[in-house]
């Protein structure tokens, strides 16, 4: 199974922090974002490389950074191309690019990198050996205003995924969708074709949600919670609560 970060997005609303500077790579304490995720994703023995893909104006912060880490498993850095907010690919244009380009065959774990998490990935990758299908994780969130702007599910007994809605004005369920998944080999055919036959490119859960009306998905109920850095509010505030 391959670590696909998606790290290719521009952070605009974090002004001069990320002018020239990736998001994932910005510090909370001693340690990056992305450094705090992939710390678990290493160890879970499934994991056999980490694949980051970036933009061109961040590529080469990505590199040095990669030359001075050690993980267990190699770490590769890929470059979208684009170099601005307006010609970028999207979460899942980005996805489908890294797949073409490295031709991808194993199965992914797909992870935006803008996240700090209460658990381990692991939990999740046992889960989706323990279903077999491509999954994704869900959360309670009791407001109303966060899930018309997040992904929303609905589920059976059993975990499956009956539905699935992208910021929806009247969510179903209050379970919301966090931006990491598990796509198996199994359904690389509806990925690869999924632009094409009308799935938007830009957020991550448009995927996801393709999926959900094309074959069987679970979602793994997550076990701890997460930190969304989307502004330069939360950023100082992560860095606050959980940088000391």
């Amino acid at each position: 199974m391959k670590t696909i970060v998606i790290a290719a997005g521009y952070a605009t609303r974090l002004g001069e922090l990320t002018k020239d500077f990736p998001k994932p790579l910005l510090k909370i304490g001693e340690k990056s974002i992305l450094e705090r995720m992939l710390d678990d994703i290493d160890t879970i023995p499934d994991i056999d490389e980490h694949i980051i893909v970036t933009n061109h104006r961040f590529a080469p912060v990505f590199e040095e950074w990669a030359q001075e880490r050690h993980y267990a498993k190699p770490l590769r850095i890929v470059d979208d191309s684009t170099s601005s907010n307006e010609t970028r690919l999207g979460a899942v244009g980005d996805l489908l690019y890294t797949m073409d380009k490295l031709h991808i065959e194993d199965d992914m774990l797909v992870v935006a990198a803008d996240n700090l998490l209460f658990f381990s990935f692991r939990e999740f990758v046992d889960f989706a050996k323990e279903k077999q299908t491509s999954c994704i994780m869900y959360h309670e969130q009791p407001s109303i205003e966060k899930l018309q702007r997040t992904g929303v599910i609905v589920i059976d007994g059993e975990n499956r995924v009956l539905e699935m809605a992208e910021k929806p004005q009247q969510p179903k369920t209050h379970h919301a969708v966090p931006p990491f998944y598990i796509y198996l080999r199994q359904d690389f055919e509806l990925i690869r074709h999924a632009l094409e036959n009308g799935c938007g490119n830009d957020a991550p859960g448009n995927l996801a949600h393709y999926l959900a009306e094309h074959t069987i998905m679970h979602a793994w109920p997550m076990t701890g919670g997460r930190f969304d850095i989307g502004s330069l509010d939360t950023y100082y505030e992560a860095c606050e609560k959980y940088g000391k």
